[in-house]
């Protein structure tokens, strides 16, 4: 059984690592297809999915050493899915059992996306304290405290894009106001560009507009970044991270994001308690699919 396999699933896209014991890595990705005109279905997601896996690496169901899987979507203690704004057919699906008939008898470990994207993050820099934000179609974030994730594999996600930062803010995916995922979420972002412009506004068009100073594009930005901050602050204020990680699809592909998310967060500083230093994600908008990775492998560990 020589392969670990890492699945990152995503509101738009899925991202997969298999890591063979030899040293021999394989990455593939693909986007889910898009319904505008009904309710997305799971069983047509499943299938793609198990084709994308079986192409990536074409070995046979009892050659898996473990599988990974970091998931967007609220799950139950039993692995269903109980909650996906981005794919809302999911919702009610027994996603552990599914799985298993794609895999056979190989274990497979499922796991919050920000929670694994922090804890990869933690190992790639060596820090054994760390807030991560990971910036994409939604808002995940994860806390690695003393080497363990916070609140801990038994209890519970890191939902970090949940929190309140503007209680009369705009309508949140989970039904909220004023939620960061709300304010800086990459949709989030193009919709407020798009406000201020006038016109609708696409990710090309947003990094273009920024690369030239334009000042739709840079307030746009710039009000997400304050909502990343205001809540690595209030984190801050909590736990003391040695400091903050920004990573995601949609921050590690803007020029400036993280860069503009520690000049927010450094404004928000108060007399004596200087707010933790904030950086890119080393391992770019791959944090989850990596964390994914060491979930096969047998981690995180249990508080």
């Amino acid at each position: 059984m020589p392969y670990h396999l890492g699945i990152d699933v995503g509101g738009t896209k899925v991202a997969l690592r298999a890591e063979h014991t030899d040293g021999t890595v394989r990455e593939a990705g693909f986007r889910w297809p898009r319904a505008p005109d009904g309710p997305v279905h799971a069983a047509a997601d499943l299938d793609l999915l198990a084709r994308q896996i079986r192409e990536l690496c074409a070995v046979a169901p009892d050659e898996w050493a473990g599988v990974g899987v970091a998931m967007p979507a609220t799950l139950d203690a039993a692995g269903v899915v109980t909650a996906w704004p981005n794919r809302p057919g999911w919702t009610g699906l027994d996603l552990g059992g599914a799985l298993r008939e794609v895999f056979g008898t190989a274990e497979v470990v499922c796991a919050d996306d920000g929670d694994l994207a922090a804890l990869a993050e933690a190992q790639a820099a060596g820090r054994p304290d760390l807030l991560y934000l990971g910036v994409g179609t939604g808002v995940g974030g994860g806390i690695v405290h003393g080497g363990r994730l916070l609140p801990g594999p038994s209890r519970g996600s890191c939902e970090i894009g949940h929190l309140i930062v503007d209680r009369s803010g705009e309508l949140c995916d989970c039904g909220r106001r004023g939620c960061v995922q709300s304010v800086a979420s990459g949709p989030a972002v193009l919709r407020r560009a798009a406000r201020a412009r006038g016109t609708e506004v696409t990710f090309p068009e947003l990094v273009k507009a920024l690369a030239d100073g334009t000042s739709w594009a840079a307030d746009a930005v710039r009000e997400g970044c304050a909502a990343l901050a205001a809540a690595a602050v209030g984190v801050g204020e909590l736990l003391r991270p040695a400091v903050v990680v920004v990573g995601g699809g949609f921050a590690d592909a803007l020029p400036g994001f993280t860069e503009t998310v520690g000049a927010e967060t450094a404004r928000l500083a108060r007399p004596g308690f200087p707010p933790p230093s904030v950086e890119p994600a080393r391992l770019g908008g791959l944090s989850s699919l990596h964390g994914a990775v060491l979930l096969a492998k047998g981690r995180p560990p249990e508080n």
